[in-house]
């Protein structure tokens, strides 16, 4: 008995050229598959493995970069804010270096990994009507690389100003 085909293509006696495979199926749809069997949850793991990681390692990246620049923005706000604020000028500088070292903290990262910088407008920094303007420089270290101070791989570096004036009355 013989099988009627149901493609009309095959039951006119037509046949794709050789160049299109896909479209000439076998003339048993079972023969020849048996090898490829399980490869596309292969090939799509492998895959999304192979860009999914990157592509998550560049966002946790990106997020300790957003961290580091809200870190140094409030550091150098607080510290000239406290340094104005402040009595005496030891007693400022000591007072804006700690509130430099508590935002850092709050962002999870150190004052070793940081450089403050303070320059006046005048050479009294505590003279009414002067400025005093903090910066603040952070090295942004690259998230999960061991021994990172040793290879010295860094992501970036951020950096952020802040200027209070003196006031009169204090």
């Amino acid at each position: 008995m013989r099988r009627s085909s149901s493609d009309p293509r095959k039951s006119a006696g037509l046949r794709m050229p050789d160049a299109f495979p896909a479209l000439n199926p076998p003339a048993d749809p079972d023969a020849g598959t048996d090898g490829e069997r399980g490869s596309a949850v292969v090939e799509f793991t492998f895959l999304a493995v192979l860009l999914l990681v990157p592509l998550v390692y560049f966002i946790i990246t990106a997020g300790q970069v957003q961290g580091a620049s809200f870190a140094v923005a409030g550091a150098a706000d607080q510290a000239a804010k406290v340094f104005v604020a402040s009595p005496a000028e030891v007693d400022a500088r000591a007072a804006a270096e700690q509130a430099v070292q508590l935002a850092l903290a709050d962002f999870g990262h150190g004052l070793d990994q940081a450089r403050v910088d303070t320059s006046c407008s005048s050479a009294d920094c505590r003279a009414a009507g002067s400025t005093v303007t903090y910066t603040i420089r952070l090295t942004v270290p690259l998230p999960f690389i061991p021994f990172n101070n040793g290879l010295g791989l860094h992501a970036t570096e951020v950096q952020a100003s802040s200027t209070q004036m003196v006031g009169r009355f204090r």
